[in-house]
């Protein structure tokens, strides 16, 4: 549950959500248990089914009608993101307006991703008419994260909404007052499926519950050991579990790199959201020969940056107070273990804030190198050439993005199709995030399971085979009244077919 401030209690059955920035209390949510997550669920259910019945088209204006509506409130919304996480406005607004870019891409493109599709059938089976069917799941159980509270969830509750599902979404008990206001402007875009979007509220009991509720699906987004308990949980009934669980995400930079384009790129991608984001830049390998001028201009860049509470903050606190111990430890050890602190260093963490840390020659077994750190740091090393970049970068156990810097478009392509990430960009980072037509999601400890795109949205559904018998086949193969000597002449004739292919 949410750190509560000394000498503020939440009323019973509640709890408080609180200013990052500030400690000041925001509002108080309910704590929803077993039976309150039961009967969500099976109103869920309820509104799923009237949903699941409409023509895609119809799911299409109604979900366009609910972007419309976050749209226009916009300023709301984001104000609520703000408050919750502490992030400035600005990135607060931008978060609002990749979340619509990808809502409306999921309304528009799930009837033709979705579709009826003929396949092909094989020379014993002519006789018959094959197709795939993507059906609806039925309620798809959704727990959220808090360093984006509106976009990240919103890659599952869209799609699974676009795909004709119910979803009841339980959001960080950091963040709980995003989801409500979700749901609530649901409702009131679309009053004819009111209850299809429902939110839980409250802590890991909540969740645990959620996972235990019977819906046909959990997507879950989170640290890996939160998701391997969840998981276990999943296991129990045979609930289908859609995990994306972070990432230490590597830069390659290469010699012949525009060293202003990655300085630049490397600041934003480690600092923007006070280094908040799961595919967030944590790791950079440069080639020897540029290793030093880039430093200088990624502590340059870096060095410029002034987080605080102030509207023209460049980022905000540490929405997860626990988070500056963490970082606070990678940075000690690094440099401990004999890396240099090019910019700042262990005190650079001031509870709630932390300033922009850059290290080098951080050993490859620090924390700081194989861990998850979630915050504005970043380890800038140098390596001989490309080929112990992509060994270092593919070395660690989370597989979710990754970053080339290379003057050639194309020899950059190749390198990012040797490294093991789920997505990478060529001479940016975090390209992939605003194309809502890319799958997102990872391997290792990263999780596994897509979301956004096609995938994303075939996700959403339990995939049907169906078979049509067009007419009788010259030989019935699936009759006990075939005679065996007919059986053994097919079986000749498809294997002397099968030994000249």
């Amino acid at each position: 549950m949410t750190d509560t401030t000394p000498g503020t209690e939440p009323r019973a059955g509640t709890f408080t959500s609180y200013s990052p920035a500030t400690g000041e209390p925001l509002a108080d949510h309910p704590v929803d248990g077993p039976e309150r997550v039961g009967r969500a669920v099976a109103g869920a259910r309820a509104a799923g089914a009237a949903w699941a019945a409409l023509p895609a088209a119809r799911r299409r204006e109604h979900l366009l009608r609910w972007k419309r509506a976050l749209a226009a409130e916009l300023d709301t919304v984001a104000r609520t993101v703000a408050a919750e996480t502490g992030k400035p406005a600005g990135d607060a607004a931008l978060e609002v307006v990749l979340t619509l870019e990808h809502l409306s891409w999921a309304a528009r493109n799930a009837e033709r991703v979705l579709r009826r599709r003929r396949v092909g059938t094989g020379l014993f089976t002519v006789h018959q008419r094959a197709s795939l069917v993507h059906r609806p799941l039925g309620v798809v159980g959704v727990i959220g994260p808090w360093n984006y509270p509106l976009y990240t969830p919103m890659g599952s509750i869209g799609y699974a909404l676009a795909a004709g599902n119910a979803v009841v979404f339980k959001p960080s008990e950091l963040t709980p007052g995003t989801g409500t206001l979700l749901a609530r402007l649901f409702d009131a875009a679309v009053p004819g499926h009111a209850g299809l979007l429902t939110v839980v509220t409250g802590a890991a009991a909540t969740g645990e519950a959620l996972a235990r509720s019977g819906v046909d699906k959990l997507a879950f987004t989170g640290s890996p050991g939160t998701a391997r308990k969840v998981m276990a949980v999943c296991a129990e009934s045979l609930t289908p579990f859609l995990a994306e669980c972070g990432g230490k995400d590597a830069v390659i930079v290469t010699a012949d790199a525009d060293l202003d384009t990655a300085a630049d790129a490397i600041v934003w991608g480690a600092m923007a959201n006070a280094g908040q984001t799961c595919a967030g830049v944590e790791r950079v390998y440069a080639v020897r020969e540029i290793h030093g001028a880039l430093c200088e201009k990624v502590v340059e860049r870096a060095g410029a940056l002034r987080p605080g509470a102030q509207p023209d903050a460049d980022y905000g606190p540490m929405t997860l107070p626990a988070q500056t111990a963490v970082i606070e430890r990678h940075v000690r050890d690094a440099v401990a273990a004999g890396a240099r602190a090019l910019l700042g260093g262990p005190g650079s963490v001031r509870v709630p804030y932390v300033a922009p840390v850059v290290l080098t020659g951080v050993p490859e077994d620090a924390p700081a190198m194989a861990e998850e750190t979630f915050g504005p740091t970043v380890a800038v090393n140098a390596v001989a050439d490309v080929d112990e970049a992509v060994a270092r970068a593919n070395a660690s156990r989370y597989a979710l993005g990754a970053a080339v810097f290379c003057r050639d478009r194309r020899t950059g392509a190749a390198i990012a199709a040797r490294l093991r990430a789920g997505a990478v960009s060529v001479n940016s980072v975090l390209g992939f995030a605003a194309v809502p037509a890319l799958p997102f999601g990872g391997s290792g400890d990263s999780g596994f399971g897509r979301i956004h795109g096609a995938e994303g949205l075939r996700a959403f559904t339990g995939v049907q085979s169906v078979t049509v018998r067009r007419f009788a086949p010259p030989v019935e193969l699936t009759s006990f009244v075939v005679p065996a000597a007919t059986r053994e002449r097919a079986v000749r004739l498809a294997r002397a077919l099968h030994r000249r292919r």
